[in-house]
């Protein structure tokens, strides 16, 4: 089963794409989505849209799983995060791709035991699941890793 994960935001929207055979988990590609913060937010949702596109046709997951918004320190970057997430969800729709939800809390509890692990713990996590693979340098990439395993384990 290949899995989809997205880490929703504006400026960069994460996504990597992961393979479960046999409970073993094989990363097929990672990446971003990062638009620039000089265009209008709707050319930068449009920017969203095309690149996601382009990469469910690619890769054609068997689902996705997509962090849900749960609650924002920045109450200047909730709007945007969640116009980018609903373009998200409607591209996922289009290519009718199977859509999970998770907290960031649910995520970390899934990985690490415990739901306020910080991003270290939850980078390391990923790292073991992936039998030590280096991983990519962006939090958002990560993060969309941590979210496509924490829908991987949710099928077991």
């Amino acid at each position: 089963m290949k899995i989809l994960g997205i880490d929703p935001g504006m400026a960069i929207v994460g996504y990597a794409l992961i393979e479960v055979i046999d409970n073993n988990i094989n990363l097929l590609t990672s990446g971003s989505i990062q638009t620039d913060k000089k265009l209008d937010d709707s050319k930068r949702l449009l920017e969203i849209y095309n690149d996601l596109s382009q990469i469910t046709e690619h890769y054609k997951p068997d689902c996705a799983s997509v962090e849900q918004l749960f609650f924002f320190k920045n109450q200047k970057t909730i709007i945007p995060v969640a116009e980018a997430r609903g373009v998200i969800l409607t591209v996922l729709e289009k290519y009718s791709v199977p859509t999970y939800s998770y907290t960031p809390m649910e995520v970390k509890q899934v990985l690490t035991g415990y739901g306020r692990a910080d991003k270290k713990e939850v980078e390391q996590m990923v790292k073991i699941t992936l039998g030590g693979q280096e991983l990519p340098k962006l939090d958002d990439t990560v993060d969309a890793i941590a979210i496509a395993i924490c829908h991987s384990r949710s099928l077991v």
